[in-house]
């Protein structure tokens, strides 16, 4: 009985540690790390912008996606409610998130009453904010973000743009699929993220969103070096423009 007990014991002790070493085997060592790609710098702050309880908004030390919704909110109201069941949702509750959405100062304020009453059917907007500001300044952070592509007439867009504390935008500097990669095509840029697609909020947004709060973690914890990365990041990215 007493070697049945001790064969027990050692099975449950070999299953509950080959988990736990098999994490640790996977966990991101510093040297291996891959932080998401730095794609610009010097996102324009939006301190020309005011809010509706006038509290300051900022991009500086918060981690923002930016979501462009300028005099017709309703008009881009499918791609607002994708971004909220599969971004604001499930990052909601991390520390310095916020989704900041820039809407003209000419607007009809009902319809961003509407386009609101419409995500907060699924959730509070505690750490999503609307700031309005003058075309001109909405286009000026727009430029400052590096697109090639414009605004549409309303000064909107489907696309949502992370920008880190530092204010650089973040994404991919190389976007390639892995048939592109194979066949060598040419390499292109994410710089922002198209919320029409489920897919691209799914399977490339949400996954480098976690990328970055990994990385910003392991800041805290003093495990990670960002200068040289975001240098590497920046000589990379200008040689390939």
């Amino acid at each position: 009985m007493q070697n049945k007990a001790i064969k027990k014991n050692i099975v449950l002790g070999i299953l509950f540690f080959l988990p736990v070493m098999f994490l640790l085997f996977l966990y991101p060592a510093k040297h291996n790390y891959n932080a998401m790609d730095t794609v610009q710098e010097n996102v324009q702050e939006i301190d020309a912008f005011s809010s509706e309880n006038d509290e300051k908004i900022t991009l500086q030390d918060n981690i923002t996606v930016l979501h462009f919704l300028g005099s017709k909110p309703m008009d881009k109201s499918i791609a607002t409610l994708n971004l909220s069941q599969m971004i604001y949702g499930k990052f909601k509750g991390f520390k310095r998130f916020q989704i900041v959405s820039l809407v003209s100062n000419d607007v009809d304020k009902a319809e961003v009453e509407k386009l609101k009453n419409e995500i907060g059917k699924y959730d509070d907007l505690k750490y999503w904010k609307f700031v309005y500001g003058h075309p001109q300044d909405i286009q000026k952070v727009y430029t400052s973000l590096g697109e090639t592509l414009s605004l549409d007439e309303n000064l909107s867009s489907d696309k949502v743009y992370i920008i880190d504390k530092e204010r650089s935008l973040r994404g991919r500097l190389d976007d390639r699929t892995d048939k592109e990669i194979e066949k060598d095509s040419k390499v292109y840029k994410l710089r922002g993220y198209d919320c029409i697609s489920i897919d691209v909020l799914k399977n490339k947004m949400s996954d480098d969103l976690r990328v970055l709060f990994t990385e910003y973690r392991q800041k805290r914890k003093g495990n990670f070096d960002s200068s040289s990365r975001r240098a590497e990041d920046l000589k990379d990215s200008n040689e390939q423009d």
